[in-house]
């Protein structure tokens, strides 16, 4: 077999395109192919499919291509260019690159599976191609994903926040619960935000919402409550934010009660911050006993942990009426605990408890949407942070997007 042929049939191609030339440099580890159309070929104009007669030849361009063994490739091809009758001079569509690629369409892949795995300097470092280029190609990657997606409304929605930088900066994840993909990311976390996101869509879009779960944010309720109908009914406070600002409440009790301790001379509560805000059956064998000694004191912590922790059975029930009665009970408890930050949590809840107990009708939680946060985090912590707003939204709908990204010659 030719080494014309070789490469033909490695690079897949059919008439009317062949190999005429393929050169090796070693000195270089490089391997550069050449490739032709055969000439009397009609081809179909890019805009409007008719067929068209070559009217010319581009200057020749230069493609990177998957290595051959251990030698940079690199494919040569000057493109014809047709006399639309309608459209005038159009340059044809070629079947190994994308228009405007510098790179083929395998090479292109290759390196988003690589992006799969790594940040973009481990890429460049890896493939030899430029930290821009390898942007570049994240960046067609994740266009190239929303333009194939299908625009459709969720039936069941998860909105969260995410750190994008210091300072209290923030961007906002909608997230399609039953998939576990990541929507949209909007800029802040503002009323303003997430009514962007739903007014994109008609009412009668809207509609098919069956369920949302978001934390305790006013501008989310308010977006929310402004565009989705029946909005009351499918809003559902995430069971993970409530218990988390129940838990917030209890580490503020156990702060200052450290800090009373420790002008006493007292250090019962030292190195225990993390057995408190754990869940009960989560606690590290090696420390149970620690932990059953400190809570058997007669500490404000002890109170607040107890009535954290009973909180938890809430989800429990199987019936809304069930859960609303022992809500009732808890309330009574937290608020007579004497506790202040105890008992400015529980008003907090009882304030929202409408939306707390639309979970019995739904059961969905804000899980799936933690997961992606996790996700989404290691994205970042493998890019060493992110400096541009831009950049991040797009490395997340890369990674957590749930987007077609790959590179084909149909684009």
């Amino acid at each position: 077999m030719q080494d014309t042929e070789l490469y033909e049939k490695l690079l897949k191609l059919k008439h009317p395109w062949r190999v005429t030339k393929v050169k090796l440099d070693t000195a270089n580890d490089r391997v550069d192919v050449w490739v032709e159309d055969y000439p009397g070929i009609k081809w179909d104009c890019h805009e409007c499919k008719i067929k068209a007669s070559v009217y010319d030849h581009s200057e020749e361009r230069v493609w990177r291509h998957l290595d051959t063994c251990q030698f940079g490739t690199y494919i040569h091809a000057r493109i014809p260019r047709v006399k639309c009758p309608t459209h005038g001079i159009r340059q044809i569509s070629v079947p190994w690159a994308e228009a405007g690629s510098r790179f083929t369409l395998l090479y292109e892949n290759k390196v988003i599976d690589a992006l799969k795995e790594c940040d973009v300097t481990g890429v460049n470092r890896l493939t030899g191609t430029t930290w821009s280029e390898v942007w570049n190609i994240m960046e067609k990657a994740v266009k190239r994903g929303l333009k194939r997606k299908k625009m459709s409304v969720p039936e069941y929605i998860g909105i969260d926040e995410k750190s994008f930088a210091k300072r209290h900066k923030y961007e906002t994840l909608v997230c399609n619960l039953r998939t576990g993909t990541v929507e949209c990311v909007l800029d802040e976390r503002d009323q303003d935000s997430l009514e962007s996101y739903y007014s994109q869509f008609k009412t009668e879009d809207l509609s098919v919402i069956k369920a949302i779960a978001m934390d305790m944010w006013d501008p989310y309720i308010a977006a929310t409550r402004n565009f989705v109908p029946d909005a009351g009914s499918k809003i559902v406070f995430d069971r993970f934010h409530v218990i988390r600002y129940v838990t917030e409440a209890l580490d503020k009790v156990r702060r200052q009660e450290h800090k009373q301790l420790m002008k006493n001379g007292e250090e019962w509560l030292k190195g225990t911050k993390h057995l408190w805000l754990m869940n009960e059956e989560r606690i590290p064998d090696w420390r149970k006993a620690e932990f059953d000694e400190v809570r058997k004191m007669k500490l404000k912590t002890s109170r607040a942990w107890a009535i954290k922790e009973s909180l938890r059975h809430f989800w429990d029930y199987s019936y809304p009426k069930n859960a609303e009665k022992f809500f009732k009970r808890w309330y009574f408890w937290a608020t007579h605990c004497r506790l202040k930050p105890m008992i400015e949590a529980a008003r907090t809840l009882k304030s929202h408890i409408t939306n707390i107990l639309t979970y019995f009708k739904h059961r969905i939680t804000n899980a799936v949407v933690e997961g992606l946060n996790s996700k989404i985090q290691t994205v970042k912590q493998m890019a060493c942070g992110f400096r541009n707003r831009e950049h991040y939204r797009k490395a997340i709908l890369f990674h957590c997007g749930g987007l077609d990204l790959y590179a084909s010659a149909s684009q």
